[in-house]
């Protein structure tokens, strides 16, 4: 597969409404928020996530699309196992540099995402480096503040039998956002796929892909109806790149339209996109 040759920077847009984004397990699970601005938050952990399991679902069982970063398996199991797919000698302490080389290689053929965002492999007995992925992707902020509603529910089933003794039901609550359009930017190093990780352009294409679908297969009633809006993406004709990044980001204005003080729905915002892009840069609009 051909390695990627152009650097490209993207702007994901999605809302959320009556849901929880991303919640926060320092403050009860509701959604999290900057405490100076109320903007909304949405961690670049939590987008990985979805567009590691995008790449699962889409492409489970085919080789060179395994995930490193799941439950299934301690990492250091696999580790040994990148040893032992290439003749290594494993659980010997003051690792060959040559043999770790190897051992990283064999993570980034094998695995989507250490091949797309990286990974710090040290640990264990049979160490495979550290990559610094290709694609970086921000903290997603919601382009107005954003309010979070407390819900309280009522439920029926029971853990135990001393709590049955209470009473037909008990009290729950959920935190949902009413709603709440988020920005996400994202950047994609050519650079760092031809001389580390061998991102391909076909991984590109799945890449764009799993972001487009992220939230289509992670419903759920915590989550609400989330949706991914617009996905803008620049290409660069250089490895290099052709312009700054801020330059281009600040080429997509997100407005809320006249007479709109409270934006309830994606149609109460206006997206004002400024085409004339530097020399060298290709704006493509992939939704």
């Amino acid at each position: 597969m051909e390695t990627i040759k152009n650097r490209y920077e993207f702007i994901a847009l999605f809302d959320v409404e009556s849901g929880n984004p991303n919640g926060d397990p320092d403050a009860g699970n509701m959604p999290r928020v900057d405490p100076e601005t109320a903007h909304g938050i949405v961690t670049d952990v939590c987008i990985k996530r979805k567009i590691r399991n995008f790449v699962e679902l889409s492409k489970e069982g085919e080789p060179g699309y395994n995930i490193l970063i799941k439950s299934d398996r301690s990492l250091n199991s696999k580790f040994t196992e990148a040893y032992e797919a290439e003749g290594l000698k494993t659980k010997q302490k003051g690792k060959n540099v040559d043999d770790v080389k190897k051992a990283r290689d064999y993570m980034c053929k094998n695995y989507f995402d250490v091949r797309a965002f990286g990974a710090v492999m040290n640990t264990g007995d049979d160490p495979c480096g550290i990559v610094r992925g290709p694609i970086q992707i921000n903290f997603a902020r919601s382009v107005d503040p954003v309010y979070t509603q407390d819900i309280t529910i009522t439920r029926q089933a029971r853990t135990t039998d001393e709590r049955m003794g209470s009473g037909e039901t008990e009290m729950g609550r959920k935190s949902i956002i009413p709603y709440g359009l988020y920005k996400a930017e994202g950047y994609v190093s050519a650079m760092l796929a031809q001389k580390v990780t061998g991102f391909s352009e076909e991984d590109l294409e799945l890449l764009w892909t799993a972001v487009i679908n992220m939230f289509e297969h992670d419903h759920s009633a915590a989550r609400g109806k989330m949706c991914m809006r617009k996905l803008l993406i620049f290409k660069h004709e250089s490895p290099l790149g052709n312009a700054p990044s801020h330059i281009l980001f600040d080429k997509i204005a997100i407005n809320k339209k006249d007479g709109i003080e409270c934006p309830r729905s994606y149609d109460d915002y206006e997206i004002v996109i400024d085409k004339d892009m530097p020399e060298g840069v290709t704006l493509i609009e992939k939704l």
